[in-house]
C-alpha cells in the first residue's frame, strides 16, 4: 500500500505527496535511482515542450507541457528533501522573498513610471542581491546553459546598457558584413575557421537585437521552412518519377526554387 488516496481531482500539493511515493521505498524503481544530474536533460527536454505549446497556440499542451515541467520542480525539491537540505515550501519561501525584494513599487514605497523602470530597479536590486560589482560580472551571470544564440543576445543586452554598443541597425549590419568576410578568409587559410563563424554568429545576434526579433524563434522559424520546401522539392520530384539521390545539384536546386516559387505565390494568395 502506497497511502495516497486516489481522487477525482488533485492539487499542487498532491502532486508532492504523489512524487515523494514514487520516490519512496516502495515506489517505482527508476524514480528512486534517479538524481538532479541524471535528469537535467528531462528538465530542460519539457521546458523546450512548453515552448512549443506556445508557440503553437494549444491551451490543452500547454497545461499539460506545465505539468511536466512542474513535476520535475517537484522531483529535485524531493530529492534535496529526502538529503534533508531543504523541500518545496523552502523553495516557496525563497522565491516569495526574491519577488518581493525585487518589487519595492509593490511591497515598498518606490515610485515607477512603468515598465521600463521597472527593470532598471530590477537589474539594480539583483546586482546587490548577487553582489556582482561590475558590468563584467553581470556578464558572467549569464547562464552558460542557455542556447547559445540567446545567451549572446542577453550578454549584448546587458553591454548595451552601459552604452557599449552601435547607435543604429547599420552599425551592427556592416560588422556582420565584416565579419562574413573574415570568415571568408579563414575558410581560405583552413585555420580559425570555428572562431570566426562564431563572430559571424554572434553579429547576426546584434542584428536581430536592433529589429526587434528573437534569433532562436528566427532560425525555429528558418529551419521550419526548409522543412516545408525541402519537402516540396522531394514532392515535385516524384511528380516526375524521379528520386532525389539520383538527381544532380542542380536539378534539385531547380525543384527547390520551384517549390519556393509555389510557396510564395500562394502566401500571397
Amino acid at each position: 500500500m502506497t497511502g495516497f488516496e486516489l481522487k477525482d481531482k488533485y492539487d499542487v500539493y498532491d502532486l508532492y505527496r504523489l512524487t515523494a511515493v514514487l520516490r519512496g521505498e516502495n515506489g517505482c524503481p527508476w524514480d528512486r535511482v534517479q538524481t538532479h544530474e541524471s535528469i537535467r536533460n528531462n528538465f530542460i527536454e519539457e521546458v523546450y515542450e512548453v515552448c512549443e505549446a506556445i508557440y503553437e497556440k494549444s491551451t490543452d499542451h500547454l497545461r499539460e507541457e506545465l505539468g511536466d515541467v512542474l513535476l520535475q520542480v517537484m522531483f529535485h525539491a524531493s530529492i534535496e528533501e529526502d538529503a534533508c537540505r531543504f523541500d518545496i515550501n523552502d523553495v516557496a519561501d525563497e522565491c516569495c522573498k526574491k519577488l518581493i525584494l525585487r518589487h519595492p513599487h509593490v511591497f515598498g514605497d518606490v515610485q515607477v513610471s512603468g515598465a521600463d523602470e521597472v527593470l532598471v530597479n530590477w537589474d539594480s536590486i539583483k546586482r546587490v542581491e548577487k553582489n556582482q560589482e561590475t558590468v563584467t560580472d553581470t556578464l558572467k551571470a549569464v547562464a552558460k546553459s542557455l542556447p547559445s544564440l540567446w545567451r549572446a543576445r542577453k550578454l549584448q543586452k546587458r553591454a548595451a546598457k552601459v552604452g557599449f554598443d552601435w547607435p543604429a541597425v547599420d552599425g551592427a549590419l556592416e560588422k556582420l558584413e565584416e565579419e562574413v568576410r573574415e570568415l571568408r578568409q579563414a575558410i581560405e587559410k583552413g585555420e580559425g575557421v570555428m572562431d570566426e563563424l562564431g563572430d559571424v554568429l554572434f553579429s547576426a545576434v546584434n542584428v536581430s537585437r536592433f529589429t526587434d526579433t528573437d534569433p532562436e524563434d528566427a532560425l525555429t522559424f528558418a529551419n521550419e521552412k526548409f522543412i516545408r520546401r525541402f519537402g516540396a522539392m522531394e514532392a515535385l520530384a516524384e511528380g516526375e518519377g524521379k528520386v532525389l539521390e539520383d538527381m544532380s545539384l542542380d536539378e534539385m536546386e531547380r525543384l527547390y526554387q520551384e517549390g519556393k516559387q509555389t510557396e510564395r505565390s500562394n502566401t500571397n494568395e
